[in-house]
């Protein structure tokens, strides 16, 4: 019973940001946990998710560690008829084409590059792209400070984007794309590089995250419930951290909880057993002592401020109305403080907004791309522009 009770709370916990509580009351599955196994293993063979891949590359942290990245290049985009008028053919006449503009993805906490899937399978050869795995997550190396005993801070991972875009993207225009996490990395990549932003970044998209007030989040519970979740969880944590064997065994051993946590924190709908499948086996990847070491910093996250750096860029700032871990309020928030970004609250759909209505997020990401490369003149694929005006023609764009 012990080994058991400590497996609930592992399950619990080890969905924290994308989607986790503790106190939840979920119905176990009655399907016997070989049987569930069988079923996993089916749908982890049939599923093409997270099968995509790039040209790999490294990254160097400020403190040693190595940040894992994969590029996917666009492919030869002649210049179209508003290229030609604004003179791009000219330019390339007499000069070497200028550098292409790169949008750079960043994945949430308990993820890693793989959570962009449904994206990236639309965007491949269209624009150029970076993904990468953030500290201790996917590919990249255990944090080298943690390692040591010190703390994941948001700020560090903005630090971190910054070797990411210096080794991948070392010249020309950028757009920065962070879902969760990845946006709060974003806004403390912005807060510390403004100078870097006014020179290389074209535009700025912010999926399912926040600028702060993280603490105040009652992740669906009771107000009594939120409040004792977050009493408990940065010490609770600690603890299941240093038991990281113990933890994980009891985790795998309560599968069917740990598996409708999921559903519940990441989904506001139904998706395809398949789907729900991969966002589970991506949360499942991430080992417990990083998901204690990441934790504490969500509550210290304040960059409000920090978007004032970003404000006349396009943007896109989009949210599911059934988030339960960044509430769309969040994204409204950021909304107000950039007025010329494109909003979009996506009826029924939760954290993994990407994964539950890629038909909305695809071609609202495409419309960003395709204004941040219109506003530095650089150009795209035909097959951006025309993903971007489905979207339009659906009418699922939000002011």
């Amino acid at each position: 019973m012990k080994w058991e009770r400590a497996g609930l709370v592992g399950a619990a916990i080890g969905v924290v940001a994308a989607g986790a509580a503790a106190g939840v009351a979920i119905e176990r599955v009655t399907v016997g946990r070989g049987v569930r196994r069988k079923a996993q293993l089916a749908l982890d063979t049939a599923g093409p998710y997270g099968s995509l891949r790039g040209q790999p590359g490294t990254a160097v942290a400020e403190d040693g560690t190595e940040l894992y990245y994969e590029t996917d290049e666009a492919a030869e985009v002649p210049p179209g008829p508003e290229a030609a008028r604004r003179g791009w053919r000219r330019r390339r006449e007499v000069a070497p084409a200028p550098a292409p503009l790169t949008v750079v993805f960043c994945h949430g906490y308990c993820l890693n590059q793989d959570a962009w899937h449904f994206q990236r399978d639309v965007l491949r050869g269209t624009v150029r792209a970076v993904y990468w795995d953030q500290r201790s997550h996917g590919r990249s190396e255990h944090g080298r400070d943690q390692a040591a005993g010190g703390p994941v801070t948001i700020d560090q991972l903005g630090r971190d984007l910054k070797a990411v875009l210096d080794a991948a993207a070392p010249e020309g225009p950028v757009v920065l794309v962070g879902h969760s996490m990845g946006g709060m990395t974003v806004m403390a990549f912005a807060d510390q590089y403004p100078q870097y932003v006014r020179e290389r970044v074209a535009g700025v998209g912010f999926v399912s995250t926040s600028s702060g007030k993280l603490a105040a989040v009652t992740l669906g519970l009771p107000a009594i419930g939120a409040r004792a979740f977050r009493a408990v969880a940065p010490g609770l944590l600690r603890i299941m951290g240093s038991q990281a064997e113990l933890v994980e065994r009891a985790r795998r051993a309560t599968a069917e909880l740990f598996a409708g946590v999921i559903k519940r924190y990441s989904f506001g709908s139904d998706v395809e057993p398949g789907v729900e499948r991969f966002a589970e086996r991506l949360i499942e990847s991430t080992p417990i002592d990083v998901v204690a070491e990441f934790y504490p910093a969500f509550t210290e996250h304040e960059k409000a401020e920090a978007l004032a750096v970003l404000d006349g860029l396009p943007a896109l700032v989009l949210a599911g109305d059934r988030d339960l871990l960044t509430p769309s309020a969040h994204s409204t928030e950021i909304a107000e403080r950039l007025p010329a970004a494109e909003a979009v609250i996506v009826p029924g759909a939760g954290h993994l907004v990407t994964f539950e209505r890629p038909d909305v997020v695809n071609p609202a990401l495409a419309r960003l791309i395709a204004r941040a490369a219109d506003s530095v003149r650089a150009p795209v694929g035909d097959g951006l522009r025309e993903l971007a005006a489905t979207g339009d023609a659906q009418g699922v764009h939000g002011g």
